[in-house]
């Protein structure tokens, strides 16, 4: 075996690229990093697994992450953000697509009579807080130009100096609890279109939903939601014949302006949220028809804006004081914290590459976040989301499958190839016991392992835009 004298190699990445490339067990060194996809901030994984056949007592396979050549075991990071890690997020959206797919036109434990089904694609979204740049079709703007797609102008407050920031910030805040009023006027809305008592409504149909939330350019978010009426069982059951999608349009568009979410503060006065006046709703047809509207445009459209994007990627509150600024000493005195010094944050809001829109945005969450009557919310938590808490993926029980179904089905089907490649008998789930021990040791690659990854997103993203654009697959 030749060692390497890598001590005249400058740069630490080249170096340990080198080191890993020599190797002994490179190989699967590079079966672990082609095996994430080029996720790019993997977790490392110490420990061990041990398969047991419970009947003779015999260790059918043990398997170490000490073995590995990393002496760690690497699973994906699993984050739904593109800005943090491209391969995950776009698993995710994947995961989404087929949730959503199945629930309109059947699969995944869903019956393809859903497609029968009355069901609409909605937008709610946000009400104004002040005038803001923006692209009309027939006019120049209100500030006399006419901007392009790409204008940084777009979505900002003609004045910010009047525009409604606590408004704004406390709208994404409550945007959640605006959708759960809106879902329930809408049943109370159904019941009384089809002449019913509510219970009686409830005792023959049922409201299913998957939505995603969406940021707008003026840092807002809004709701793309496919909105479908099942029978009491869900998506197998069928509904009675009065129960159409004009009824259903027809409600949605009563139930929106009547969801309203009351704030009262001693700093602020007192708010109605509501959603604005742009409310969109449209039938979904059935897959193989001549509308733009299908099954599969939905799921593609829907899927496409569940990257959960907001402006920052990363919490801003300081991790130590927790965005107080302060610890507590155990007979109860404040101590400033020395990570952030005392400003909670654990990044100075002047510093972030962020528009001033954004960063004025930001710091209201901050200021209102320090607010008694605000203290709930957790604003400082989610300053770097503009105050939306909510999740950017929801659905309701009986729509359709479930994004951990959807992971634990890959999950088995990757332990059954494992299984397949080593050689082992398929376990009988009565007799064989695996037992683990697993504890987390950090995240990330080495500085060698990152071309790596990379390398391997970049293979990927070729090969999905060759087959997308009509290559042999």
């Amino acid at each position: 075996m030749v060692t390497l004298d890598l001590r005249h190699v400058a740069s630490p990445a080249v170096r340990d690229l080198l080191h890993l490339v020599n190797h002994p067990d490179f190989d699967r060194a590079q079966q672990q990093i082609e095996h994430l996809g080029g996720c790019t901030e993997p977790v490392r994984l110490t420990g061990r697994t041990t398969t047991i056949d419970t009947t003779t007592g015999e260790v059918l396979r043990t398997y170490s992450a000490s073995d590995e050549p990393t002496g760690s075991l690497l699973t994906t990071c699993g984050n739904r953000r593109a800005s943090r890690c491209p391969a995950c997020a776009r698993l995710y959206a994947a995961d989404t697509y087929h949730l959503i797919r199945a629930g309109l036109s059947g699969g995944k434990t869903v019956p393809d009579t859903v497609r029968t089904h009355p069901r609409v694609f909605a937008t709610l979204t946000a009400p104004s807080f002040g005038p803001v740049h923006n692209r009309p079709d027939t006019r120049p703007c209100r500030c006399g130009t006419r901007h392009e797609p790409t204008d940084p102008l777009l979505g900002t407050p003609l004045n910010p100096a009047t525009y409604d920031y606590a408004g704004a910030v406390l709208f994404n805040a409550h945007a959640g609890a605006l959708w759960a009023r809106f879902t329930t006027y809408l049943r109370r809305e159904l019941a009384v279109r089809l002449d019913l008592t509510q219970k009686a409504a409830r005792a023959v149909l049922r409201v299913s939903f998957a939505k995603v939330a969406e940021y707008q350019k003026r840092g807002l978010v809004h709701f793309h939601a496919v909105i479908r009426l099942d029978g009491t069982d869900g998506s197998t059951q069928p509904l009675p014949s009065y129960a159409t999608v004009a009824v259903l349009t027809d409600a949605i568009r009563a139930a929106a302006p009547r969801a309203r979410v009351s704030v009262t503060s001693d700093a602020i006065g007192e708010r109605e949220l509501t959603w604005g006046q742009q409310l969109d709703v449209r039938e979904i047809a059935a897959f193989g028809t001549d509308t733009k509207l299908t099954d599969q445009a939905v799921a593609a459209y829907v899927a496409k804006s569940a990257d959960a994007s907001g402006t920052l990627d990363r919490s801003l509150f300081c991790r130590p004081c927790h965005g107080r600024g302060a610890t507590l000493l155990p007979h109860g005195t404040p101590l400033p914290c020395t990570a952030c010094d005392g400003t909670g944050q654990a990044r100075p809001l002047p510093r972030l590459a962020v528009a001033p829109h954004v960063r004025q945005m930001i710091r209201t969450c901050w200021e209102l976040g320090r607010l008694p009557e605000f203290a709930d919310l957790k604003l400082w938590k989610w300053a770097h989301m503009l105050g939306f808490r909510g999740h950017f993926s929801t659905k309701s029980r009986s729509y359709s499958t479930t994004l951990g179904a959807l992971r634990d089905a890959r999950r088995t089907w990757r332990t059954e190839q494992t299984r397949a490649h080593t050689g082992l008998p398929d376990p009988d789930p009565t007799t064989t016991l695996v037992v683990g021990h697993w504890a987390y040791q950090g995240s990330g690659y080495s500085p060698g392992g990152t071309p790596l990854a990379a390398h391997v997103w970049h293979r990927r993203e070729l090969e999905r835009r060759f087959v997308a654009e009509g290559g042999c697959g």
